[in-house]
């Protein structure tokens, strides 16, 4: 039975609608607000169980798309039914059973990772932990928007703007975790705060479901005329908005795991490429976009070629230029596919079809770039895969200069000949060509620019010129010498062989993490026992560190030693002593004892058994009282296990020591300010501590300058270095608050490194 729609005029009706439209708002951005302030909320909680690496967050955001889609499809399948109430009934009834289930923790028995397999141990963790409530709260926004349509609101044929809602509210959780909760509250108090969110989310979907059911029965007797006449989407429009949702979802994991691996594993860069790809989803979505799509296709092959730049120059960048433009041209990529699949959106009654699609499409990427690649190649391969893969995002369009086309495939083939040929040879060519490397890749990029914006040429010629330029970058590395790479969990590690042969360095992200000398300045051997470099000299911090406590002592120490590295320090020990040493990657332990590739291990140690596993656990079962030192250098590149610089952290390294015992933790880091955290920490536990940072001036030998912190109960237990000048002693920043495991602000390291440099 139809009713007659009330007149537009109409007061009640006026009220009725601008009401819907507040509570679906209200609704929909709550929802959102929550489903993404707790991935980095919980994501954080799990860091401490595997060392803080920053493959974590790759994974949680396989769980997280996965669990998307999971909910996209459940809200899809439950607006099949045609009765109204069911399904307000049935997913209210959800959202109080997930409610029971607050506040977030992690389940029992899934204190302690496994030795292997730890990215499937992670989804259980997930799963168990806050499966439930993440399912509710992933089905809101495909499962509002559908009851929108449903309450005969004037703007329910064109739900969409409620997208831009939703990732507008997305949008402002993650930028406002890192810059104002992180900062401002404990994990225990955000978790409480996120639990009462979700309650009044509850209340707001209990009235969109009242709203929803006192809407007047004639709107749902017949679908307009205009849905009717709609035709349904074709498969091979379905496989395209999977590819243009996978492209970016999968960048966007690349990305992260990028420019995290060179700072911290932290919600701070984390939330920096999530936010920037939820704001394009709320820019395309707009009736009228700010920034048109004609621009971003203009824009997109200038962004393609910008990464393979960024890609090309490697090595040490500034931290703002590493950030700035990968995120950048992250954000115009993103903004080109996203546009696209706004272009071939549906009508509204094909909505939850649409988000199911997308959210699929979602997963797919992040599946291959979170779980796929890290066990298919030994090298970040997934990034440029997925930036050619971009190149097939553009539209179709008509080539300029058709009939001259055909000269563009003999043009490409003979450039990658002239490219590619010289790095199958060592001669002078070889080398004339890789001091040259960022220009002619450079070139490559920006044939493939012009190709896009003047030519107009096809996808194919594009993705081949695209394929070319990261070829040489593969073929050309930054790195001098050669490369070898092992990928692991915890991620890729290069063992570089320099140019001369002469050393051996091991490299995590753009950092050297150790370094050994295997040939003498006149070309001969090294023989003997190998002399620890970089960062443990016998002049640095770390070789101070453990002369002044062998000295105070007058006798052989024991001590333990969270880091292996090139195995290093196994060559700082003498006869007598004990020294143990914890790992938690494997694939580290392995490289360190390869004669191949460094011998610190087999002439120094050969017999080292490192305990495996996350320091924060194995450590603590350690005896109580039984190390005169205890050095943490637990860092991979510049990115810091932030569990390992907490207040309770360092209360388990004092419980460890003999009562004359110290701690010596080496914090040198180009983006994080690191030293002024460890004496927060060493204060709150009644330790004194004594800063070094000294530059040894003396690069070219692979000796690096070190910032070192050494905390102690008394100066007597340091002996020397109380009174030497190189060392200061040091008090904590009244106005800096102490790092728990309930709380760190990495945005605050970043700026005090930038405010105050790097000496």
């Amino acid at each position: 039975m139809n009713s007659p729609l009330p007149a537009a005029s109409d007061p009640a009706s006026a009220s009725r609608h601008r009401l819907l439209l507040v509570v679906y708002t209200a609704a929909i951005f709550t929802s959102a607000l929550l489903l993404f302030s707790v991935q980095p909320l919980f994501t954080k909680m799990v860091l401490p169980r595997l060392g803080g690496s920053p493959a974590v967050w790759s994974v949680a955001m396989v769980f997280f798309q996965s669990l998307l889609l999971g909910g996209y499809a459940y809200a899809h399948y439950l607006m099949q039914v045609r009765n109204r109430i069911i399904p307000v009934v049935i997913h209210l009834v959800l959202l109080v059973v997930a409610l029971l289930t607050l506040p977030l923790s992690i389940a029992s028995g899934w204190g302690e990772p496994p030795a292997s397999g730890y990215a499937f141990w992670l989804l259980g963790l997930f799963t168990v932990s806050i499966g439930l409530p993440f399912f509710a709260l992933a089905a809101n926004n495909p499962l509002l928007q559908a009851w929108f349509v449903r309450t005969g609101h004037p703007q329910g044929h064109d739900p969409y703007f409620l997208y831009a809602s939703s990732n507008i509210g997305s949008f402002l959780a993650l930028l406002s975790y890192p810059v104002l909760l992180e900062p401002m509250f404990s994990l225990h108090t955000q978790n409480l705060i996120w639990t009462c969110g979700y309650g009044v989310l509850i209340l707001l979907i209990a009235g969109c479901g009242v709203l929803l059911l006192k809407s007047p029965a004639f709107v749902m007797a017949k679908p307009g005329a205009d849905e009717v006449d709609a035709p349904a989407p074709t498969w091979a429009l379905r496989a395209r908005w999977i590819f243009l949702a996978a492209v970016p979802s999968g960048l966007l994991i690349a990305v992260t795991a990028h420019i995290s691996t060179d700072v911290a594993a932290a919600p701070l860069l984390w939330v920096l490429p999530l936010s920037l790809y939820l704001l394009t989803w709320v820019l395309v979505f707009q009736s009228r976009p700010l920034l048109p799509h004609s621009w971003i296709l203009l824009l997109q092959p200038l962004a393609i070629a910008g990464v393979i730049v960024l890609l090309a120059i490697g090595g040490e960048q500034n931290l703002l230029l590493t950030l700035g433009g990968h995120l950048l041209c992250f954000f115009v990529i993103a903004m080109a596919c996203h546009g696209e699949l706004a272009r071939a959106r549906p009508a509204a009654k094909y909505l939850t079809g649409y988000y199911v699609a997308l959210s699929f499409g979602g997963m797919v990427g992040g599946l291959f770039a979170g779980l796929i690649a890290p066990f298919t190649f030994s090298w970040i391969a997934e990034y440029p895969i997925l930036i050619a893969f971009a190149v097939l995002c553009r539209p179709t369009g008509r080539e300029r200069f058709a009939k001259w086309s055909w000269w563009y495939w003999p043009l490409i083939a003979a450039v990658a000949v002239a490219a590619l040929a010289p790095s199958l040879s060592s001669g002078r060519l070889f080398t004339w060509v890789d001091d040259h490397r960022v220009l002619f890749i450079a070139d490559v990029a920006v044939l493939s620019a012009i190709a896009a914006l003047i030519l107009n040429a096809s996808r194919w010629k594009l993705v081949v010129t695209v394929v070319l330029a990261l070829v040489m970058i593969r073929a050309y590395p930054s790195d001098d010498g050669r490369v070898e790479t092992v990928r692991s969990f915890f991620g890729v590690h290069k063992i570089v062989v320099t140019t001369n042969n002469q050393y051996h360095v091991l490299m995590h992200g753009t950092t050297i993490h150790g370094a050994e000398k295997f040939l003498n300045d006149d070309g001969t051997p090294v023989t003997g026992r190998p002399e620890p470099i970089s960062y443990y000299y016998k002049d640095g911090g770390i070789g101070q560190a453990i002369a002044a406590v062998r000295a105070r002592k007058g006798g052989p120490i024991r001590v333990a030693v969270i880091g292996l590295g090139s195995g290093s320090l196994a060559c700082a020990s003498q006869l007598g002593e004990d020294w143990k040493f914890f790992e938690i990657d494997q694939s580290m332990v392995d490289t360190a004892r390869d004669p191949k590739y460094f011998t610190y291990i087999s002439k120094c140690d050969p017999d080292m058994k490192p305990v495996i596993g996350d320091a924060r656990l194995t450590f603590a079962k350690e005896p109580d009282g039984v190390y005169d030192m205890i050095i943490v250098d637990a860092y991979s590149s510049d990115a810091i296990p932030i569990h390992l610089a907490t207040e309770e952290a360092m209360e388990i390294y004092k419980q460890k020591l003999t009562p004359d015992g110290a701690v010596v933790m080496h914090v040198s880091n180009r983006h994080l300010e690191l030293a002024s955290v460890v004496v927060g920490i060493a204060d709150a536990n009644d330790l004194k501590s004594w800063v070094f940072n000294e530059d040894s001036g003396r690069d070219s030998e692979y000796i690096f300058s070190t910032n070192v912190v050494i905390s102690a109960r008394q100066p007597a237990d340091v002996g020397g270095i109380a009174t030497s000048d190189k060392w200061a002693l040091t008090e904590p920043e009244d106005h800096e608050r102490v790092w728990t495991d309930d709380y760190s602000n990495v945005l605050g390291a970043v700026l005090r490194r930038l405010r105050d440099g790097e000496n």
